[in-house]
């Protein structure tokens, strides 16, 4: 079985009766494309809003509820030193540069501006530079860098009035595709839109019960068929590595940070533990346009069948 995951501690696969053969893939995003054009892995790490799309798209793939990675985004707008940007609604009229528009980063921080601060996000030019793991699914503000210039130079320069940072926008240094440098990805001179984002993102928290995934586990749907008691057993084995390797990944300062912010385990697994997250998935990126309008709204539809207890 080829499993390409991310390099977190709570990840490391022993499945009984399985041959694992872990591939490694970096950054663990290189690889997302590859499963769903490709079906190059029998067990992937994905984008959740890919999978979605993947979904939509028939691609044969299925998850178990397992979301190895988890962040909020309110501290990842950075606004243009001279964009006299100050409240959200300032973004509206702007060009906003995210990695591509379909990433989960990009689809959760619409869905805070949207949601929380009645932002249009319509009225904002998207400014992208690299390609979406499934296309055709993309609005018609959305505009590309033709000229090889990164999003952090062209926040730099005043070209975008702001950007979201990390892998979804400024902190990359080289090709987007694969093989880039990760950096800080605060661009010299820029300010975050929100200056207080931890107070924020752990009000919003307590206030909505969302708490961003941004990781699910799928497995090749033909798999599932010929083993319908996979996706159990590999639920079963990530709770077991997660609960084998608490110490280092609790340790690990963004996720003990993200726990202090929730007052709780910060990757819960699960479906139950992760409804109004999974909800709020799919509201947003139907919302986007990214999935139809009758997607179904079963969160457990999402998920292969299995015992996720």
């Amino acid at each position: 079985m080829k499993v390409a995951l991310g390099e977190y501690p709570h990840a490391q696969l022993e499945l009984d009766g399985y041959d694992v053969e872990p591939v490694e893939v970096k950054p663990i995003i290189a690889a997302y494309r590859r499963m769903i054009r490709d079906l190059e892995f029998d067990v992937c790490e994905l984008a959740p809003v890919s999978y979605l799309m993947a979904r939509q798209a028939g691609v044969p793939l299925t998850a178990i509820p397992v979301f190895l990675n988890r962040r909020f985004h309110h501290e990842d707008v950075q606004c243009a030193a001279n964009s006299g940007i100050r409240v959200p609604r300032d973004l509206e009229g702007r060009r906003v540069g995210v990695r591509a528009y379909t990433v989960s980063t990009g689809v959760w921080v619409r869905g805070v501006l949207s949601e929380a601060y009645g932002v249009a996000n319509q009225k904002i030019t998207w400014v992208v530079d690299d390609d979406d793991h499934v296309e055709g699914r993309v609005p018609p503000n959305v505009e590309r860098v033709t000229d090889g210039r990164s999003l952090g130079e062209l926040l730099s320069s005043g070209e975008l009035d702001a950007a979201l940072t990390g892998n979804a926008g400024t902190g990359r240094a080289g090709a987007p595709r694969a093989g880039w440098t990760a950096h800080a990805g605060v661009t010299e001179g820029s300010y975050p839109l929100f200056p207080n984002a931890e107070v924020l993102s752990a009000d919003w928290y307590l206030r909505t019960g969302i708490y961003p995934l941004h990781s699910v586990v799928v497995i090749r749907s033909d798999l599932v068929e010929r083993d319908p008691g996979l996706p159990t057993a590999l639920y079963a084995a990530l709770v077991e590595s997660k609960r084998q390797s608490e110490a280092a990944w609790s340790a690990i300062p963004r996720l003990a940070r993200q726990a202090e912010q929730i007052g709780a385990d910060p990757i819960p697994y699960g479906i139950e533990a992760n409804e109004p997250s999974l909800k709020a998935l799919v509201r947003f990126s139907r919302d986007q346009g990214l999935i139809d309008p009758d997607f179904p709204t079963d969160i457990r539809e999402l998920f292969a069948e299995g015992d996720y207890r």
